[in-house]
Parts: C-alpha cells; sequence; structure tokens
C-alpha cells in the first residue's frame, strides 16, 4: 500500500501532504489544495501524486517552471530526498525513517569524518582534477582587492563542486573568531546561509577537511544550525596559508543532492582552499606592505628613517594618549633673520630656507633625532622621543656640531656665488617633556611640551651666532664630556632655581 508523502520547505517551514489516492493541487491561488505564497509560483503550478516510488509531478502549465533536482520537467518523478522547486520555492521529499538495528547490528559509526589529505592528496586527484583546479587558481592570481578575491573564491567553488551553498569564513587574529566574509546560494528564495560553528571550529582545529554525509545524522553535530537548515552533506574545509597557521574556512554543503559529497571532492575542496589561502595571504601581505609603505612614508617626514620603518612596522610605538618621557631637545634659528627677509625677493628668501631646511633636517636623521617642527626660521628636534637609545644625548650634541659645520660650507657657496650668508645659535637642554599627538580633531601632529622645551628655546636665543649652548643638566647625561665652559646662568619666570649653563668651546682639530 502506497503511503502518504511529504514535501518539506527548504529556506520556509511549510509541509505539504500528499495522500494516496488524491492529487494535490499547489499554487498561489487560494482554492489549491497547498497554497504557496509566492510571486513566483503560478496561480495553479502543479500537480502532485503519491506514488511507491515518491511522486509523480505534472506541471500545469506555470509560468516559473517546476524542476527536480534543478532540472526543468512537464511530468516527472520525485524520489525520496529529491529536490522539487515551485517558481523559486523549493522543498524536499522526506526521507523515510529507516528502522532501527537489531541490537547485535554493528553500527557503522559516526557519519563525520576528518579526511586525511596530507601526502595522499597529489595520489587522490585525478591530473584533469589537478589541472581544473590549477586552472581556477590562475583566475584567482588576477585579484588584488579583498572583496574582489573572496567573491571570487565563493564563485569558483560553486565550478569546481556540485554544491548549492557556499560559504567563506575568515579568522580574525585578535578575537580568534570565524567571521563571515562572502557566501553564496543557488536558492534564490532566501535560503539563510548559517555555517555549523561545530563543523567549521573542528575544521581549524584538526587542519584537515571535515566530511559529513548526512551533518542531521550525526550525533557530534546536533547543533541548532545543523537541524535547522537540514544540511544533508557538507565539507568544511581549512585555508592553510603554512603547515600551521589557519586564515579561515571554505565551507560547502547540499540540501538537495541524491548522494553524499566523495572524498575526492573533500581532496578537491582542500587542494583549492589551499591556493586560495595563497592568494588571501599574498593580498594581505601586500596590503600590509603598502600600510607600512604609506606609515613610513608620512612618518619620514619628522622622523629618522630607522624610526619611521620601526614605526611602522611596530603598531603601538606611538600612543594615541602620549607619555612622559626624558629627551633631549634642540633649538636652532637664524641669526639676523628678520631684516634678512625684509630685503630679500620672496621667491630667493623661499629657495634660501629651502636649502637650509633640507641640510639641516638631512643631519638631525642622519644622527637618529626626530624633526618636532619649524617654527619660522626655527628648528625643532628632539632625542628620545618616540624610540629612545642610551646615547640621545650624544647623537643631539654630535648633530649640532655637524649643524655648525654644515652650515660654513653652505656659507663658503654662497660668498662665492654672491648670495648672503648664513648664522645660527643653538640651545641645547634634557629633561622630561610630555610627547605624543596634540592638536585638534581636523589636525594632529607629534609633538613635545614641557619645561625642557622651553628652556632650550631661551638657551638658542641666547646663543651668538656659531654658538652652541647646553645646560648642565644636558651636559651631565654625556658619556664624553667635550670642552665646555660656564656662561652666565639663565633665570626662567616661574623657576626657583637658575638654569647653569656651558657653552662649547671650538675644537678646530675634531671640526668642533
Amino acid at each position: 500500500m502506497t503511503d502518504s508523502q511529504i514535501l518539506i520547505g527548504v529556506g520556509n517551514p511549510q509541509r505539504i501532504e500528499i495522500r494516496p489516492g488524491r492529487p494535490v493541487v499547489v499554487g498561489r491561488a487560494p482554492d489549491c489544495d497547498a497554497v504557496i505564497a509566492d510571486v513566483t509560483v503560478s496561480r495553479r503550478h502543479a500537480e502532485l501524486r503519491a506514488t511507491d516510488r515518491g511522486l509523480a509531478v505534472r506541471d500545469l502549465g506555470s509560468s516559473n517552471g517546476t524542476t527536480v533536482n534543478g532540472a526543468r520537467i512537464t511530468v516527472g518523478d520525485v524520489a525520496a530526498g529529491d529536490a522539487i522547486q515551485f517558481g523559486k520555492v523549493t522543498f524536499r521529499l522526506e526521507v523515510p525513517t529507516p528502522a532501527a538495528p537489531e541490537p547485535d547490528a554493528n553500527p557503522e559509526g559516526t557519519l563525520v569524518r576528518p579526511l586525511t589529505v596530507r601526502s595522499e592528496l597529489a595520489q587522490s586527484l585525478e591530473a584533469t582534477q589537478l589541472a581544473r583546479i590549477l586552472d581556477l587558481a590562475t583566475r584567482l592570481s588576477g585579484e588584488f582587492e579583498l572583496d574582489k578575491l573572496t567573491a571570487a573564491i565563493v564563485e569558483l567553488t560553486f565550478d569546481l563542486l556540485p554544491v548549492d551553498r557556499v560559504s567563506l569564513l575568515l579568522l580574525d587574529d585578535a578575537s580568534g573568531e570565524l567571521v563571515p566574509a562572502r557566501s553564496k546560494s543557488r536558492f534564490e528564495d532566501g535560503v539563510g546561509m548559517r555555517v555549523p560553528r561545530s563543523i567549521a571550529r573542528r575544521a581549524v582545529a584538526d587542519k584537515v577537511p571535515i566530511l559529513t554525509e548526512s551533518a542531521v545524522d550525526d550525533e557530534r553535530f546536533k547543533s541548532g544550525s545543523v537541524m535547522l537548515q537540514s544540511v544533508r552533506g557538507a565539507i568544511c574545509t581549512p585555508l592553510m596559508a603554512t603547515r600551521d597557521r589557519v586564515l579561515g574556512v571554505l565551507y560547502v554543503d547540499t540540501l538537495t543532492a541524491t548522494r553524499p559529497f566523495r572524498e575526492d571532492e573533500a581532496s578537491m575542496l582542500f587542494a583549492f582552499g589551499g591556493l586560495a589561502a595563497v592568494s588571501l595571504g599574498k593580498l594581505a601581505f601586500a596590503e600590509e606592505a603598502r600600510r607600512e609603505a604609506q606609515v613610513r612614508a608620512n612618518f619620514e617626514r619628522f622622523f629618522a628613517p630607522g624610526v619611521a620603518e620601526r614605526i611602522a612596522r611596530e603598531r603601538g610605538t606611538i600612543t594615541l594618549a602620549g607619555e612622559r618621557r626624558p629627551v633631549a631637545v634642540l633649538f636652532s634659528d637664524i641669526r639676523g633673520f628678520t631684516p634678512m627677509a625684509e630685503s630679500m625677493a620672496p621667491d630667493r628668501l623661499g629657495a634660501l630656507l629651502t636649502d637650509y631646511f633640507t641640510e639641516m633636517v638631512d643631519i638631525v636623521f642622519e644622527h637618529g633625532g626626530t624633526l618636532d617642527k619649524f617654527i619660522g626660521d626655527a628648528i625643532l628636534a628632539v632625542w628620545g622621543a618616540p624610540i629612545d637609545a642610551p646615547d640621545d644625548a650624544d647623537r643631539a650634541l654630535a648633530a649640532a656640531i655637524a649643524m655648525r659645520a654644515k652650515l660654513a660650507a653652505m656659507n663658503a657657496r654662497a660668498a662665492a656665488q654672491g648670495r648672503p650668508e648664513l648664522a645660527i645659535g643653538i640651545g641645547i637642554n634634557y629633561g622630561e617633556v610630555f610627547a605624543g599627538y596634540l592638536g585638534s580633531e581636523r589636525r594632529l601632529e607629534y609633538s613635545v611640551i614641557g619645561d625642557t622645551v622651553n628652556v632650550a628655546s631661551r638657551l638658542c636665543g641666547d646663543a651668538g651666532g656659531g654658538e652652541i649652548r647646553m645646560s648642565a643638566t644636558f651636559v651631565e647625561r654625556l658619556a664624553t664630556r667635550p670642552q665646555v665652559e660656564r656662561v652666565p646662568d639663565v633665570e626662567l619666570k616661574g623657576k626657583r632655581q637658575p638654569v647653569a649653563v656651558y657653552r662649547l668651546i671650538p675644537d678646530p682639530a675634531r671640526g668642533a
């Protein structure tokens, strides 16, 4: 005797029962035996009859057609487990519940199998399969944007295997969670794509593909998402950037297939996933290199190249909140600049300052310093922020001496060309400052502020042309004390004690 047949909605909660001897007409019209309220379904779409083998189906001239397992039919048969689609609405014919095994039966065990693919991969794939995978990988290599690359991986997976749905999840390094990046379904009726976390996590943990013949039947994967989606077969393969590093997972499943996935198909997906991981890894590396180059280019305007490279490479080198730290602060400015500027044409003045600043800033960077800012014709440079070194004070003094020597060479060329000569005064101090990003929401710049900066500025202001003045605090930080002489102390407003000041005695033999 023919039993009743049950159609179960795929992606929708509807169930349609077809009893023996009584045809059922499905359609959108209210007078149909089974009403499917969807605009892609015709008013009287198809007629269904229960048979010993399942269902006999006859399309009633519907506008969007009736398909069985993806093939459009006018009349046909539907067997248990087959998918039938009216317009864009999909159902699956219920599979009869198998009889319970006898107590002495030998169970086959779990239906979920981690697939070993290490050394056996090349043997398990035929040459034509490998050629196909390599062809798909070549198509991936032309994508240079993450959004386009993830879309291509998902699209090409549909070309590789007979699947209904594909989802790509990428592993977030910070949280360790798998984050959906791209998914696609063959069904256009809104079948949701929720990757069973139990399967995905196991693929990441075991670093091998997970192959299941029927996830809904396996006790290890009785999660709500598996049961809700009625997954009949799935493969979840890790995307291996290296032997130990997983970038994410590529998950495929089927709701309509008449057979489970084979092991060779899982091997193909694993191989393709490996090539996809290479493309993702290269893209991530290129993006990181681009970011570092951009950051380095921005910071090289203010920091020595080695410092800028470290800032770009090591995130967090500069804290947005700022910090207090000991530094050596150097101020230098041009003596008699205001009357000189009033007597020169703007273009000549601009060219003169450009040449001067270029030479001076190069010296700061050569000695590992940080260019804080230009203040008119003055230069503020710092050693010890954002990265410190044990010889910061010695580097600052060496830079000051080199700046004075370079200016002497520039003046010699200027005199030969009939251009005005320059004289600079330099002041150096050592102490604690606040270092960090300062400014407004519209513009921020890395800078240092504090009493140490003010003292260095005052020392520079008191220095004569070609003179280098240093605080006693700075001189004490030098590893090798140079020839210096005491000059009058400096009294500053707000400071109880005057600042002890030294002047560097020129040493022609050392170019100092």
